[in-house]
């Protein structure tokens, strides 16, 4: 007789009840194992091993040969939501069927980044889509409903969607905290999160490493004050790697590691992702929190039932593992996908600027000059490329056929030989080998191990001719005469061994200090200075003095080149593991000086210059902008890169890429970056007052549109919104059609509103001369801000502006849709008193945590003094007193009008013992409030006595 399945695996039952069921057949040891992002197998159960996390931003990453889509910023530069959503589908068949011969590739995906691009000079600029957050949460939707799938109940994979929260720095990462003021919060930063997450196409969040007003995000409270309750199905948080560790060990926010992870996990993270594979440290530490009473089983059993709900809804238990576990539905490597990311490719260059030299007219001789003319890069979360294709090569399959001639080639190199007091260094020779460089599968790439089987570099007779790039920012590259890199590996040698630079630390990377009459080499990965020993060329200590013999400038052959053509093509941008990565933010938006060089030495020598810049993020470019016919960017497009461009360049597509972030025009433009206060500093389309290089949701194209019949009209809740473009141009042509919105006049100056801000975008292909009706559906409420007077959202009265148009610069149509209601009323304060967060202006402020698990406060910046403003308080009839909340020291002056106050703030102990103070404070009406900050304090909520009303006279 057999046995019936249990119910856990019988896909008939409701979800819940299929958990509930597994749940109580665990013990809590093997609970407490699920909690790891490594799960052991539970042999009695039949359950297999299951890892969450696997890399999936643009194509599946770490795990071999897979299909690479252009950067996620070049997604978002699509500005296409269908093409999105048919890249996650293809990502995610492609992860079914990798997995399904190799089971260490895992179905839940760590994908999209949804961090909002707020400042360019962000290291990982490369894996956001937009500084918008309408503009993020369309893309990730699509994103992750291709992930997902379209099944009812089966999700092809299980994205995650990263890093909770704020999060746009590299710079001191774990220790550094973001502050975040309510109206950010909840206007910008949660909204990019939010419509994926009720798309009901996430299957959880990954918080960052930086902490958000003074409290790490691996203990955000907004996980569940807001992340949960934006959808009613379970959400697995997956920790990023090596964070819950951090909690103590840098950012010494604990004493103890069982202390950090119980809080954790109580504040909604359900998977921790520490110690590689050892998942021993993790599960100890909360058995030995659940031992000390601070976590209890039910803590477990959320976390563990939060885990298993994704690993159902996969299909893992279900008879077959589910329909998306059959081999018909899966793909890799297909002409389709091929094709796929050929139009994704295509699709996100965007046209700069153009003075009618671009498109190419056939039969143009062509130099294709630039560091990156040859070159199809990958980055940190890339998959290993299958197929290649650099502008060369797409220049020379799209044109050589005309005449090997007609498409030439200068990289623009400086080539140097480097001699010491030991002779010229020098590539001694080798057997060839058949190793390739980059193919390895690895679960975390960092642990690839350079290459120690080539012999070291010598020093002597014979000179070796090197190409020397400067990447800038004080990082140079060496390449040998065969292409490989000069590296450093685990024992210290230097080689000729490697295909590129990479790794989570680059070994490929140089310094050149100057020293005289010579120079002192440094390694940057090890801080070493490159030496000569007996036994070859290392890194050591004690450095040695190199001169520089340059055989060849690379502005000189640019220049040999650009003179013999009929056009130049400068391409030109960033390596991905070099200056701006993860773990590193740019310094400057400049064009690193060599690069800039070859493009005036090509602009000299040929007028007819064209600069593509390829690169993870942009460029403050404004000589090019205001001397070059034409300028192109793409972020790296993936396998098809070249080809793409090249069909750019020739004509055959009309470029319709849209930039999805405001390139200013130099770094006076920005803001400190670690400043997240995109109102008060002004940052993003939304609230700059400058004039950029390139707006937001610029870019041109080979053809022409005219926008016409702006309509828009109020239904109760919603508008409608309607306007007609015509291809006005000579060619078919894709056009992104902008819709944006404008406060009433009033209310922007009165609460620092944005300029405008993006609805809706609407990406459509049209024949030359036609025509088609767009419609929009906007709600109401989403013309909204957070309105801190009262926490809640608000809608002003007024005439809003409702533009339509090709960029945020470029509005073609405009009309006004009329919102009636009541003013906004002044902040109750007499009655509610006042969360000091919530202000209007701050200077020399950041907002810190209030107690460990939630809350807020207010201190001054360095312990010195900062200074907030409320404006309307409203008082009333008057009040006599202040009460403040406060810890630390100092004192805390409040002035409205003539009328003013200290309040002195003993020393009340530690960073969260709070004393609630009180002084005479006697004013009415509805008046702005002063509240300033002087030494170490903190200071959480004012309270206001309200006058006794003196009761009347009787006859």
């Amino acid at each position: 007789m057999t046995a019936s399945p249990p119910p856990f695996r019988d896909p008939e039952l409701p979800l819940d009840q299929r958990v509930d069921d597994l749940l109580s057949r665990l013990t809590t040891d093997e609970r407490v194992a699920l909690l790891h992002q490594f799960t052991p197998r539970v042999e009695r159960l039949g359950i297999a091993p299951f890892r969450t996390g696997q890399e999936a931003l643009h194509g599946v990453a770490w795990m071999g040969p897979a299909t690479v889509f252009p950067q996620a910023v070049g997604l978002g530069a699509t500005w296409n939501d269908d093409l999105v959503r048919r890249v996650g589908e293809a990502v995610a068949t492609e992860a079914r069927a990798m997995r399904a011969r190799d089971d260490r590739v895992g179905l839940n995906l760590w994908a999209p980044t949804v961090n909002l691009l707020r400042h360019p000079l962000w290291g990982r600029n490369e894996e956001g889509y937009s500084e918008d957050p309408w503009l993020t949460s369309a893309i990730a939707v699509a994103y992750t409903r291709g992930l997902r799938g379209d099944h009812p109940r089966h999700w092809r994979t299980a994205p995650v969607l990263k890093h909770w929260l704020a999060h746009n720095n590299e710079t001191r990462r774990d220790t550094s905290s973001a502050s975040v003021r309510p109206r950010v919060l909840h206007e910008y930063d949660l909204r990019a999160f939010r419509a994926a997450v009720e798309a009901g196409s996430v299957a959880g969040v990954m918080p960052a490493y930086n902490l958000v007003n003074g409290r790490p995000n691996h203990l955000s409270p907004y996980l569940g004050e807001h992340l949960r309750t934006w959808t009613g199905q379970e959400l697995l948080v997956c920790s990023d790697a090596g964070a819950p560790s951090n909690l103590v060990d840098s950012e010494k926010y604990f004493d103890t590691h069982e202390e950090a992870t119980a809080a954790a996990l109580v504040a909604g993270v359900d998977s921790f992702t520490d110690h590689g594979t050892d998942a021993s440290i993790i599960t100890g530490r909360i058995q030995r929190a659940l031992e000390q009473g601070l976590l209890t089983q039910q803590n477990i059993d959320t976390a563990v039932r939060r885990h298993l709900s994704v690993r159902f809804r996969l299909g893992e238990f279900d008879p077959g593992q589910g329909p998306y576990a059959d081999p018909a539905t899966h793909a890799f490597d297909t002409p389709g996908h091929r094709a796929l990311a050929q139009e994704a490719a295509e699709q996100a260059v965007v046209l700069l600027k153009n003075d009618g030299l671009l498109p190419l007219e056939e039969g143009t001789r062509i130099a294709v000059v630039g560091l990156l003319a040859d070159a199809c890069k990958t980055d940190w979360y890339s998959g290993t490329l299958i197929h290649r294709s650099t502008p060369l090569d797409g220049l020379r399959d799209r044109f050589g056929a005309e005449g090997a001639d007609r498409v030439t080639f200068t990289e623009g190199v400086d080539r140097v030989r480097l001699k010491c007091a030991a002779g010229w260094l020098h590539v001694p020779p080798h057997a060839e080998d058949e190793r390739v460089g980059g193919a390895e599968i690895a679960l975390d790439p960092a642990l690839l191990a350079g290459r120690t089987d080539l012999p070291p570099l010598t020093c002597g007779p014979e000179a070796t001719e090197f190409a020397l790039v400067d990447w800038g920012c004080g990082a140079w590259t060496l390449r040998a005469p065969d292409g490989r890199y000069l590296s450093v590996a685990d024992d210290g040698f230097v080689r000729a061994s490697a295909d590129r630079p990479g790794g989570w630390v680059v070994q490929e990377t140089f310094a050149l200090v100057g020293h005289g009459e010579g120079y002192l080499i440094t390694h940057t990965g090890t801080g070493g200075y490159v030496s000569v020993a007996a036994d070859g060329v290392k890194v050591a200590d004690e450095p040695e003095v190199f001169t520089i013999d340059l055989v060849e400038r690379g502005e000189d052959a640019v220049a040999r080149a650009a003179a013999q053509a009929d056009t130049v093509i400068v391409v030109a941008g960033n390596d991905p593991h070099i200056n701006g990565r993860e773990t590193e933010d740019r310094t400057t938006l400049a064009l690193p000086p060599h690069q800039e060089r070859l493009w005036r030495a090509a602009r000299a020598a040929n007028p007819r210059t064209a600069l593509a810049l390829v690169s993870a993020y942009p460029y403050a470019v404004a000589d090019a902008q205001a001397e070059l016919p034409a300028l192109l960017w793409s972020a790296h497009g993936g396998q098809a890169a070249g080809t793409a461009l090249a069909r750019v360049l020739a004509g055959d597509v009309s470029p319709a890429g849209r930039l999805p972030q405001t390139w200013y025009a130099a770094d006076t433009d920005l803001p400190d970056l670690l400043d997240y206060d995109i109102i008060g500093s002004r940052q993003t389309y939304l609230y700059f007052d400058g004039g950029p290089l390139y707006p937001f949701g610029h870019g041109l194209g080979y053809s022409s549109f005219n926008y016409e019949d702006l309509v828009a009209e109020r239904e109760g809740h919603v508008l409608h919104v309607a306007f007609t473009v015509t291809n006005t141009g000579p060619r078919d042509a894709d056009e992104v059609a902008q819709l944006y919105t404008r406060a009433p006049q009033e209310a922007a100056s009165l609460f620092a509103l944005p300029h405008r801000q993006l609805a809706a975008h609407r990406r459509v292909h049209l024949a030359a001369g036609a025509s088609c009706r767009l419609e929009f559906r906007l709600l109401l409420a989403d013309l909204g801000f957070w309105d801190v007077r009262h926490d809640r959202w608000a809608l002003a009265p007024g005439a809003y502006e409702i533009l339509a148009g090709a960029s945020s610069a470029d509005i073609r149509l405009s009309a006004t849709v009329d919102v009636d209601g009541a003013p906004i009323a002044a902040r109750p304060v007499r009655r509610a008193g006042l969360a000091v967060t919530g202000y209007d202006e701050q200077r020399g402020t950041d907002i810190v945590d209030r107690a460990r698990t939630s809350g807020d406060a207010v201190r001054p910046l360095d312990d010195a003094t900062g200074e907030l403003l409320f404006r309307a308080c409203d008082f009333g009839e008057g009040v006599s007193g202040v009460s403040v909340e406060a810890a630390g020291s100092g004192a805390v002056d409040l002035i409205s009008g003539s009328t003013a106050t200290t309040v002195t703030v003993p020393a009340t102990g530690g960073t969260y013992d709070y004393a609630t103070l009180t002084s005479g404070f006697t004013v009415s009406g509805v008046r702005d409030l002063r509240v300033r900050l002087r030494g170490p304090l903190r200071l959480a909520r004012l309270a206001f006595t309200a006058t006794t009303a003196r009761p009347r006279e009787t006859a």
